[in-house]
Order: C-alpha cells, then sequence, then structure tokens
C-alpha cells in the first residue's frame, strides 16, 4: 500500500458550502492542492465573485455558485448543476454556519430559528441531495463542520450550541444509515480559530495588555495559542480522502487541548 497515495484526493470532485473566506476557503485550498476539483456556494454574486479572485491568486481554479443552503430546492438544483458542470460530487464539506451570541433570555425564538436553520438543517439538506450520487458511485464522505459547542456550553451561545450538538448526532446518524454505501460521514470541531471575525478579540488594549477573552483563551488551551485555518487543512484532507476509509461517526476536534484540559490551578 501506498500510504501517501491514499491521502490524495485526485480525481475528486468536493463541494464546501460557505466557503468565500475563512475556513471554508482553507478547506478548499488543501483539497485543491491535494488534487480535487474545488466547488464552492455562498449567498451573493458579489461575495462568489471576490471568493473566486481569490482562489485564482492560490492559483485554484474553483467554481463557485451562488445558492442558499436552507433552500431545499436550490440545493438540488445546485447539486444537479454540478453534477452536469464538473461531476458527481465525492466530497461535502458542510461548512457554512451563523452564530448569535445573545442571552437566551433575551433571543427571540426567531433568532434561535434561524441558526438552527442554517448550522443544522441546512447539513441535512445537503447531506441528503448529495448521497444519492455518493451511492451511485459506490463511495463518498461527508465532513461536517462541528464545534467544541457540540460538547460544551457557554453563555450567549444556546442556539448555537444546540445547533452544533444536533450536528454531532446528525454525523453519526449518517454514518449508521449509509455506512454500509461506503459512505464516510465525520465531524470536525475547531478551537479558537484566528479569523477576521475573532480579530477584535485578538488586539492590544490600549494599555498593551491582551483582550479578556483572548486572556481566556491563552489560559484554556494547553497549546497557548489560537489555532489557524491551516491547523484544519491536514485533519479535513486525512477525513476526505482513502486514508479515513474505516473512519466514521467521529468528531475530530481540532482545538490545542480545549477538550482535554481542565484548566491551570488558581
Amino acid at each position: 500500500m501506498d500510504i501517501m497515495k491514499s491521502f490524495s484526493l485526485e480525481g475528486k470532485v468536493a463541494l464546501i458550502t460557505g466557503a468565500s473566506h475563512g475556513i471554508g476557503m482553507a478547506i478548499a485550498n488543501a483539497f485543491a492542492a491535494a488534487g480535487a476539483t474545488v466547488c464552492f456556494n455562498c449567498s451573493s454574486e458579489s461575495s462568489k465573485l471576490r471568493a473566486l479572485e481569490a482562489y485564482k491568486a492560490n492559483g485554484v481554479d474553483a467554481h463557485g455558485y451562488v445558492c442558499d443552503v436552507c433552500d431545499e430546492e436550490a440545493v438540488k438544483a445546485l447539486v444537479a448543476q454540478i453534477k452536469e458542470e464538473v461531476g458527481i460530487i465525492d466530497i461535502l464539506v458542510n461548512n457554512a454556519g451563523i452564530i448569535k451570541r445573545i442571552p437566551m433570555l433575551d433571543m427571540s425564538a426567531e433568532d434561535f430559528r434561524k441558526v438552527i436553520d442554517v448550522d443544522l438543517n441546512a447539513p441535512f439538506i445537503v447531506s441528503k441531495a448529495v448521497i444519492p450520487g455518493m451511492i451511485e458511485k459506490g463511495h463518498g464522505k461527508i465532513i461536517n463542520i462541528c464545534s467544541m459547542m457540540s460538547e460544551l456550553g457557554r453563555e450567549t451561545v444556546s442556539a448555537y450550541a444546540a445547533a452544533k450538538g444536533g450536528l454531532k448526532m446528525l454525523t453519526r446518524n449518517i454514518c449508521s444509515e449509509y455506512g454500509e454505501y461506503n459512505i464516510q460521514c465525520n465531524g470536525i470541531g475547531p478551537g479558537y480559530i484566528a479569523t477576521s471575525q475573532t480579530a477584535p478579540l485578538r488586539e492590544r488594549q490600549p494599555d498593551g495588555s491582551r483582550h479578556p477573552f483572548d486572556q481566556f483563551i491563552m489560559a484554556k488551551t494547553p497549546a497557548a495559542r489560537w489555532g489557524e485555518t491551516e491547523d484544519l487543512m491536514g485533519p479535513a484532507v486525512f477525513l476526505a480522502s482513502d486514508a479515513s476509509n474505516f473512519v466514521n461517526g467521529h468528531i475530530l476536534y481540532v482545538d490545542g487541548g480545549i477538550l482535554a484540559y481542565f484548566g491551570k490551578q488558581p
């Protein structure tokens, strides 16, 4: 067995939802470097065009589409279009997601439902759309971007934690229902990742000290740093490749050790 060849994604078609920036784009770039043809969706034509330019600058010939992943009919049309233009999807990464940081008693049911819709219902909708093609091809990889909030609660993220906990169990259920068709469904649970969205939490204070939340993360992470989007590339390629063909229903936490750590003694 050529162990390095087992990590290759040569000839595979990958769809990464919400991959116009951040974690999704990093995973898409990693897949392209491993040989896959990359497809992605985003919510607007302008964000699609910006993302295509960014991919082009990285030497990636990506295929971009505008699609609301919460719209089942739109998702069916997207999957059919990718099949016609690129090929049957071999790899799906359910990456699109939102978070609303609102205390539970202040959060409306409408806001709660919106987070559940994007972070849990959409992965169900997109997975449902791609699984028949995977069954037809005789193989498939689905990677759900979960979270440490699949395991832990924290103030102001009741909807997000509920959705990600549900996504963890959806991951295991897809494994249970479709493992016999040589489809592996696993999750990645990122820790705190340095992205444009978290940049304000890492800015130095006027007195030169760390932001209080930055201090909290440093104290809770054995690696003593924030994760980088590059830290997710290797795990994603592993779970998308033949190297993980007997790994199914697993959540791989890429968190610098936070979930393994009780914390420093005061």
